[in-house]
């Protein structure tokens, strides 16, 4: 299964351990797909009935430069262990999404992005090179002036165009782990993009909780930061809890929803103001429940993530959360954020200048769909697109019109790569 547990299917589990192995295995196997730590929400990573090439062997640092900061990783390694490495050495990620349990080729197929996309743009933005291996054992190099168009293919390429083996990443000096940080609350979309705005040029990462089933306007938490150089003590210890079991229904329904948002929202209203955060908790709130993915039941979840251009922003908003309202569905996961104008380098990439809005969604089958048809036709009029490492039923004429380049990037598919989403929205 991937993280929404949708589906389960038999795969044909093949491990990469060895990076100078990895033509030889390809060249003997059939069509797969890399898979790492299995994040993706939808099919991006599965090959029902298939192979998957798993990646999570190949987990060691190459060598790292202390002069300019560029790390030399396979790409198995996950980035929580980058963190545990280098932050006490004065390094970090640039780019960072919301869990820290990714692996590297998985950041880079899925071109991730975190809460400082109009700093610092994407985690392909931050990538210097990059060797895959192709399935008739051709290895390849690439990079942003080398080879770039395949570089283009692959940053953000959903792992269709060979298997990342290796990659250089700029890494980023920091003054320690800690964060400036201030919580406010807003009443309103209006508040909420002024918010946004005055954040952009003060504050590295800016993010957004939003009660989508609020009685009256949308409202939320908005949450911002910087580093800092301040050192409050000792660093906590994270306290990983599991969801020890899948219950027989859904935990998140209209009668649960409804007052744990207004919890929720009154308790972070009450405690706003500025603090000094630990970047662990500020990133990665849900890594300390491990399988926090149960919680929706046996049929799963479905994660509908979007943006839209910043100039129609508000009104595609508004009528999403509106439909969502509407129809009693919705997250106690709901996020809200802006993407700046930092142009990202792969023909598939999601991010791009405008507004971003992620919702997580029980699975009720037909009652689900049709909501998600009704939001696509929101974004469909609003020129917007949905990001592939959350979809797992996205129609294909709403990919091709969402991303123009897919004509270019069959280019550089290679024949031997195939998963349910390729299969879903390329034919094969």
């Amino acid at each position: 299964m991937s993280w929404g547990r949708l589906t389960a299917a038999e795969h044909n589990v093949r491990e990469l351990a060895d990076r100078f192995s990895v033509a030889k295995d390809l060249q003997q196997s059939g069509k797969g797909i890399a898979h790492g730590m299995g994040r993706s929400y939808g099919d991006v990573c599965l090959n029902a009935d298939g192979i998957v090439w798993k990646t999570t062997r190949m987990d060691h640092f190459i060598a790292f430069d202390p002069d300019t900061g560029v790390l030399h990783c396979e790409s198995g390694v996950v980035l929580a262990e980058i963190l545990r490495y280098f932050l006490p050495r004065g390094w970090s990620l640039p780019v960072t999404p919301g869990t820290q349990l990714v692996t590297v080729g998985g950041a880079i197929a899925n071109d991730i992005h975190g809460k400082n996309h109009h700093r610092l743009g994407s985690f392909g933005n931050h990538v210097s090179w990059l060797k895959m291996v192709r399935t008739n054992g051709e290895a390849m190099e690439c990079g942003p002036k080398l080879q770039s168009e395949w570089f283009a293919a692959t940053i953000g390429g959903l792992g269709l165009t060979g298997v990342i083996t290796e990659a250089k990443i700029q890494l980023r000096r920091i003054s320690g782990p800690w964060l400036n940080t201030e919580t406010i609350a807003y009443s309103n979309l209006k508040e909420f993009f002024e918010l946004a705005d005055q954040s952009e040029s003060n504050w590295e990462y800016t993010v957004s909780w939003v009660d989508c089933l609020a009685h009256q306007e949308p409202r939320g938490i908005f949450m911002r930061a910087n580093h800092t150089d301040a050192d409050p003590g000792p660093e906590p210890t994270t306290k990983i809890k599991a969801m020890p079991f899948t219950p027989p229904l859904s935990l998140i329904n209209g009668w649960t929803l409804r007052p744990f948002n207004t919890a929720y929202f009154h308790t972070k209203k009450w405690r706003s103001g500025k603090t000094i955060q630990h970047q662990e908790k500020f990133f990665y709130p849900l890594d300390s429940l491990q399988g926090w993915n149960k919680i929706y039941g046996p049929k799963g979840f479905y994660q509908y993530q979007s943006v839209v251009p910043r100039d129609v922003g508000y009104d595609a908003t508004k009528a999403m959360l509106s439909e969502i309202k509407r129809a009693g569905e919705g997250s106690f996961l709901a996020v809200l954020k802006t993407f700046g104008n930092i142009p990202s380098l792969g023909m598939l990439s999601f991010p791009t200048a405008g507004v971003t809005l992620a919702l997580d969604f029980r699975n009720a089958g037909q009652y689900t769909e049709k909501l998600f048809k009704r939001l696509d036709a929101i974004l469909h009029e609003a020129n917007g697109k949905i990001y592939m490492a959350k979809d797992a039923r996205m129609p294909r004429e709403m990919f091709e019109s969402g991303y123009p380049r897919h004509a270019d990037f069959l280019n550089y598919r290679d024949p031997g790569i195939s998963s349910g989403m390729s299969r879903r929205l390329l034919g094969s």
